[in-house]
């Protein structure tokens, strides 16, 4: 009696499906291009089963950036709380932007595509960003036992800047990835945050 329950919550729901939709087209042109008769037939339903989950396409929008921004800081927490202490930032700063190239349309979206689209966009991002200082500064303290507080929050500034110049040049594909090509990107990017995090090295 519970069976087609239990199956159903094995599956991506629709309002999971709308997201997932939307995030790739999204991705790949401008967000005020993409309608929500697009994102209908990308998620293969009606316009009408679009809007019974959300009022409008920048809502879809807003929502995958959310979710982005909250696997994101999960990624985060969870290298923090991993984080030997004394050892070097390099890898957790790599490990991110590794993630972030797996999950492409979703960054894409998130650094690029949706920059200037709306204030809410932004205020979502700038809330990101703090969530995600607060968390890398406990990473940094894990890291350097010694740092105050106003120099974990400067250290952490630099090295979100970076991750996240970082993400839009990997998605891009800009000259500067390709030109060095991914491996030796991600070495310099690895370098560069350990120079960030302990400039004395």
């Amino acid at each position: 009696m519970t069976t087609s329950r239990t199956r159903a919550a094995h599956r991506p729901s629709r309002k999971q499906w709308v997201i997932e939709a939307a995030t790739e087209l999204f991705a790949t042109q401008p967000p005020d291009e993409v309608t929500v008769a697009d994102i209908a037939a990308r998620a293969e339903m009606t316009s009408a089963a679009v809007y019974y989950h959300f009022s409008s396409k920048d809502q879809v929008l807003a929502e995958g950036m959310r979710a982005f921004a909250t696997a994101l800081r999960e990624q985060l927490q969870a290298l923090t709380e991993a984080h030997e202490p004394g050892s070097d930032i390099a890898a957790a700063v790599t490990v991110l932007l590794a993630w972030m190239g797996e999950h492409r349309s979703a960054a894409t979206v998130f650094f690029v595509s949706s920059a200037g689209m709306s204030q809410d966009a932004e205020a979502l991002r700038q809330e990101s960003r703090a969530e995600l200082l607060h968390e890398m500064m406990r990473l940094i303290r894990k890291a350097r036992e010694s740092v105050s507080d106003a120099e974990a929050a400067v250290i952490g500034l630099g090295l979100l800047a970076l991750l996240e110049t970082a993400a839009i040049s990997q998605v891009r594909g800009d000259d500067v990835y390709r030109s060095l090509g991914h491996r030796s990107f991600v070495r310099e990017v690895a370098e560069l945050a350990e120079r960030i995090a302990d400039p004395t090295t």
